[in-house]
């Protein structure tokens, strides 16, 4: 991603890889069900962005809404259990509207579901981002949802805003759109406070900016600004650019592209950056030693294959951060890793090709992928 002027904001017809999160009340009616129109002209969105070459990561709300209207639930808060059924009847619809909205453009599309344990735990972490990176290597626009039928309380994002940031981060994305009731962040809430303004673009999110943040705004979605404060905050740190629309219209990412009224955080480095610095500022689990032929290979930017390790030292489990370094002992870089240690020893200096009969199953080529390393 090039780098901005400051003070401009990013244009995403320029986006290389972007997710887009949609709220509930924006998919679904109360009385009516699925909004088919809007998310038919979504679609058409969708796909002109695949046509520049943009890589499409939609993070969709809607599956309890549009389960409980088929349902026929009753108004107010549902328990626990009502949530998880709704959800479970909503997801299957949900899934096909999007599938039969793209691939009347020929688009393929996946669904994923997630929750706030698979971004924390490491191994699950990696899992679903080498998921994520084949379906968007394949040309398929992954449906992103919280798994809603059995997250609780205490494995639950909450909201999908955080949840889309989370995704950003993870695939990488340079930008982020959270198509909301709101047409940006304000000084203060515009329902209630008529003398608020909406900021076209903020820099910096300061102490003065996340306390300017209200709460929330429609029944349908869970998510006020608080949390799309939050959601900024993950998104930028990840080096993706995010922003803050009004998404009723139809093709609203069209209308974004035109000069639509949003809120733009803007990212101070690229995905792979950010990304690089979070992992060299982890504590490593153990140490990996290589052959020469390795060292040239991740010099040349190359993933670490088992065949090029000749020592593994310490304890660490899959995920976990581990040092690289030359046969003489020197730290080249860090890594997360992709086996454990008792596997590593296991497959060190052995061909990928060899890894399911050492194993007992068919695991990575790379010990440490060359998108989880730092160099």
């Amino acid at each position: 991603m090039a780098a901005l002027t400051p003070g401009t904001a990013p244009d995403i017809r320029s986006a290389k890889r972007l997710v887009v999160k949609i709220g509930s009340a924006l998919l679904v009616d109360r009385r009516t069900g699925l909004k088919q129109g809007w998310l038919s002209a979504l679609a058409m969105d969708v796909a002109e962005a695949k046509v520049r070459g943009t890589d499409v990561v939609l993070v969709s709300s809607g599956s309890i809404a549009l389960g409980r209207k088929v349902l026929d639930l009753p108004a107010g808060v549902l328990t626990l259990e009502q949530s998880q059924a709704a959800a479970a009847v909503g997801q299957i619809r949900l899934a096909r509207a999007y599938e039969e909205v793209l691939a009347t453009h020929g688009i393929t599309t996946a669904q994923v579901l997630v929750t706030l344990e698979d971004t924390e735990d490491r191994r699950r972490y990696l899992n679903s981002r080498a998921t994520m990176e084949t379906l968007l290597s394949l040309g398929v626009v992954p449906i992103v949802n919280e798994n809603d039928t059995v997250a609780t309380d205490e494995i639950r994002f909450g909201d999908n805003d955080r949840l889309a940031a989370q995704i950003a981060v993870a695939v990488g994305a340079d930008q982020l759109i959270l198509l909301s009731d709101v047409d940006g962040f304000y000084s203060a809430n515009p329902k209630e406070d008529p003398t608020a303004t909406r900021f076209d673009l903020v820099e910096d999110i300061t102490p003065d900016i996340e306390a300017m943040a209200g709460d929330p705004i429609s029944g349908l979605s869970k998510g006020g600004m608080k949390t799309k404060l939050l959601a900024a905050k993950t998104a930028v740190a990840g080096g993706c650019a995010m922003a803050i629309m009004e998404g009723s219209a139809l093709r609203p990412l069209k209308a974004l592209a035109e000069g639509a009224p949003r809120t733009w955080f803007v990212a101070q480095s690229d995905p792979q950056t950010a990304r690089k610095r979070w992992i060299n500022a982890m504590k490593p689990h153990g140490e990996l030693v290589l052959d020469a032929g390795a060292v040239a290979a991740l010099r040349a930017g190359k993933s670490l294959l088992p065949a090029g390790v000749i020592r593994v030292i310490g304890q660490f489990g899959r995920g976990e951060p581990v040092a690289i370094l030359s046969p003489e002992g020197v730290v080249l870089g860090k890594g997360l890793v992709r086996y454990t240690a008792v596997e590593a020893k296991a497959i060190a200096g052995h061909r990928s090709g060899d890894i399911a009969g050492i194993l007992g199953y068919q695991g990575r080529a790379a010990l440490v992928h060359r998108d989880d390393m730092v160099v």
